[in-house]
């Protein structure tokens, strides 16, 4: 949403950021200077910097750093908008927005007021339903009491065919609402009938707090055991996480997060004094996810079951095995076990064990993988090792993956030279890894950069004009397969394709075989200004981790210009950064 840099300015001013500050951790002012205790990682002794005049912050333990919206968007995991209209409201500031933009914010407005309609609904049919006795049973067995249902806002749905629908449009919401909240759907006769019926409610919110949609568990009868809302312009499920708007500060403070499985997981995890657990939305943990985790806690522990499926979903659940600057990890549970049966049968102990002891998704994919050979039999080992070096080879860190070897070496008795170069692969030189040709093992960063080369190769105007340099790209292969496509499109006018049969049919060089590659894909092509956005957004990401790294290094008394001057730069960067997370 657009607003204008008057309104920005304006809040700027009217904001205190120290105010913001001592409302999230301890903070302690010793002159002029103000320093706190960073509320973004663990630290007994105050190591975040605040400057009240220029209303910028800076941690010299973990390195972030930003003026007043960035700390409302690091504290809060709201993008730059939501943190604007937070603080306008806050500092009394009337933001204006253009015709189109207050248009579909009413839309939305319209939409979340459905759902907390139906929230409040199902909430008191729960506790005051005739019809609503087995559904109050079926807490009871699971220990939950009245604070619970409160606290979480749990409800439930009547097995009639439109009582909400009714309820609503006696408070006056419209059916285009309703039916637009996913809250309702059209019969076969045409009218309006509840999507949730005789139903265990679980309201989803959003990380601002609003709700957003239901998962419901069916009670009895028939049909599918969870049923969640549909997609609608409120309701992504590949952006949502389950409790994350109850979670997300205790996150911060601790940071950790846990994925599990089930709302009463989640729940559970409150119940046992750790509030830091979220779970998906009737759908399997992806990228986006991990992105919107990524902005309270650079640790995620994927907690399961320790049955084949709960451990099979550890292992293929998140295909990338390297997920960048996240500290992605597996906690396997007791056979047999969740969290809510654990914390219900008084194992908080070991629940808390189990997330302790857990281990980085790379090794536990390994584990898993020479867990399926009979390591006493030489031909066995050696398919072992060459499936374990499929997995190594993903990780970007020659120390990581040598470090990888050794432990394949010990678990297999075969010696490191030969499991490194089972790591290279056929013709690899020494030390070099092999690239990551397998769609299936790059990072999302790196299916950015192949989506742009697509571009390229359809020599798509969009991707033309966008102003993309080599330097954007991570992988030495794809800078020079950029460069090699964008020296065959320059001289083509708008509507031609580049000839790679006579221009590289022969050429046998790893940018050339790759891009001969990618021009047989069939699969449709990307948004281009979507695609651009998210490499330059990923470039702006490393420059900011680098220059952040950097700042922790440099003496601010010893070399103050050279501290300001990388101070200011990252500022700029995160403006950038900000820039293009609100074209999103």
């Amino acid at each position: 949403m657009a607003y204008s840099r008057e309104d920005i300015d304006r809040v700027r001013e009217r904001t205190d950021l120290v105010e913001l500050a001592s409302e999230v951790t301890r903070v302690k002012r010793s002159g002029r200077s103000v320093m706190a205790v960073c509320p973004f990682h663990s630290e007994k002794t105050p190591s975040l910097s605040i400057d009240p005049a220029r209303g910028l912050f800076h941690c010299f333990g973990c390195g972030k750093s930003g003026d007043v919206f960035g700390w409302v968007q690091e504290t809060n995991g709201l993008g730059f908008s939501d943190a604007l209209e937070l603080l306008a409201r806050r500092a009394g500031v009337t933001l204006t927005v253009d015709p189109d933009a207050a248009k579909h914010r009413d839309r939305r407005e319209r939409l979340i007021d459905a759902v907390e309609r139906a929230v409040s609904f199902y909430t008191d049919r729960l506790k005051t339903g005739e019809d609503a006795g087995h559904a109050r049973g079926y807490l009871r067995s699971r220990g939950y009491d009245a604070d619970v249902v409160d606290r979480f806002h749990l409800g439930y749905s009547p097995e009639a065919w439109d009582t909400l629908v009714t309820y609503l449009r006696d408070a006056g919401v419209k059916d285009e609402a309703i039916r637009g909240a996913g809250l309702a759907s059209r019969s076969q006769r045409g009218g309006l009938v509840d999507r949730f019926r005789n139903r265990l409610m679980f309201p989803i919110y959003d990380v601002r707090g609003d709700a957003v949609g239901f998962g419901a568990r069916l009670l009895d009868g028939d049909g599918p055991k969870y049923l969640n809302s549909p997609e609608t312009p409120i309701y992504h499920k590949s952006r949502l996480l389950y409790g994350l708007n109850w979670s997300k500060s205790q996150i911060v403070r601790s940071d950790e997060a846990v994925v599990v499985e089930g709302y009463t997981d989640v729940i559970a995890f409150h119940l046992a004094g750790n509030p830091i657990a979220v779970a998906t939305c009737g759908t399997a943990l992806g990228e986006e996810h991990l992105d919107l985790l990524r902005r309270f806690s650079k640790r995620v522990v994927l907690a399961f079951d320790a049955d084949e499926a709960g451990a099979g979903a550890a292992a293929r659940g998140f295909e990338r095995s390297v997920p960048g600057d996240l500290d992605l990890r597996v906690a396997v549970l007791p056979e047999g076990r969740d969290p809510a049966d654990l914390v219900s049968s008084g194992r908080i102990g070991a629940l808390t064990a189990s997330i302790e002891s857990s281990l980085p998704l790379l090794q536990f994919r390994i584990d898993r993988e020479l867990a399926e050979f009979n390591l006493e039999e030489p031909e066995a080992r050696g398919r072992a090792v060459r499936e374990a070096a499929k997995l190594i080879s993903l990780h970007p860190d020659p120390v990581v993956r040598h470090e990888y070897a050794v432990l394949v070496s010990r678990r297999t008795g075969v010696d490191v030279p030969t499991v490194e170069s089972a790591l290279r692969g056929p013709n690899r030189p020494a030390g070099e890894p092999p690239p990551p040709t397998d769609e299936r093992q790059l990072t999302g960063p790196q299916r950015t950069e192949r989506e742009v080369l697509r571009l390229y190769l359809a020599n798509d105007r969009g991707i033309r004009d966008a102003g993309l340099s080599a330097d954007l790209f991570t992988l030495p292969e794809h800078r020079a397969a950029f460069e090699l496509v964008d020296a065959l499109i320059g001289p083509l006018g708008p509507d031609a394709v580049p000839d790679l049969g006579s221009a590289i049919g022969s050429d046998d060089r790893p940018e050339a075989v790759l891009l001969r590659t990618l021009a047989l894909q069939q699969r449709p092509l990307a948004d281009a200004s979507d695609v651009a956005r998210r490499l330059k957004q990923e470039a702006v990401e490393r420059q900011i981790a680098a220059l952040q790294a950097e700042l922790a290094t440099v003496d601010a008394d010893g070399d103050p210009q050279g501290y300001s001057d990388r101070f200011e730069r990252l500022i700029a960067l995160q403006n950038e950064r900000r820039q293009l997370r609100s074209r999103e």
